[in-house]
């Protein structure tokens, strides 16, 4: 029997990708850093950082030109999330639309995370 072909872990929107490429191209980074850790009023914050290189356990993901790198810890919560860069009037950031979230604080810092179930096919 075939297997489905997997979820990409992570994407990129052609907005984040652009924006991702020049600030890596300014920081002299090879690796976009994505997770989420413990904090905030709702439970998980999202993070983001630059690498040069992968640590044990990353899972490593390239999409619209730039390479991702996915702590092991943080798969299950950010599976299947896009990454976006919106900018406003007021503001210009990222931002994780993850069908993993089931809930954000009011100020938008902190989210609520239920884990995907590994398909067991």
């Amino acid at each position: 029997m075939a297997r489905r072909p997997r979820p990409k872990l992570v994407t990129l929107t052609d907005a984040a990708a652009k924006r991702v490429r020049e600030i890596m191209e300014n920081k002299g980074s090879g690796f976009l850093r994505v997770g989420v850790k413990n904090g905030g009023c709702a439970g998980m914050e999202y993070i983001m950082d630059y690498a040069d290189a992968p640590e044990p356990f990353d899972e490593v993901v390239e999409d619209n030109g730039v390479k991702i790198l996915v702590d092991a810890k943080a798969v299950l919560f950010l599976l299947g999330s896009v990454v976006d860069y919106e900018i406003t009037p007021l503001h210009a950031k990222f931002v994780f639309n993850n069908p993993n979230q089931t809930d954000a604080c009011g100020c938008g810092e902190s989210v609520t995370i239920i884990p995907a179930i590994a398909d067991a096919e």
